[in-house]
């Protein structure tokens, strides 16, 4: 008789078995302390847009999506595909932040 091989599994019981969980680390410290740690491109613009508005980012940055028609949709892609410019935001960003603390402190 002929050699019978038997296939071990086929592709719909393959496809039946449950894939194994991701096993989540808990953050380092570094990461915690890092001011985009779970802050989204979108959150960024959001937060800049409701303390700057978008004149005084056309003004602070002179890039194009925020001076002519600034939209959501158009500036996060124009800062998705350009590094240079997410970084020049991202800086404006962290000085919002300082700026915010400052006054939080003042406050005091």
């Amino acid at each position: 008789m002929a050699n019978k091989q038997t296939p071990s599994k086929t592709l719909k019981e393959t496809e039946l078995q449950p894939k194994p969980k991701r096993i989540r680390r808990p953050a380092t410290e570094e990461q915690l302390s890092n001011p985009f740690h779970g802050v989204k491109l979108k959150q960024v613009l959001e937060r800049l847009v409701a303390h700057y508005g978008w004149a005084y980012l056309g003004e602070r940055t002179n890039l194009r999506c925020f001076i002519y028609n600034p939209t959501m949709k158009s500036s996060l892609g124009f800062l998705r595909r350009t590094t240079w410019a997410r970084e020049h935001v991202e800086d404006l960003y962290l000085d919002m932040l300082d700026e915010t603390k400052e006054e939080k402190e003042e406050a005091k």
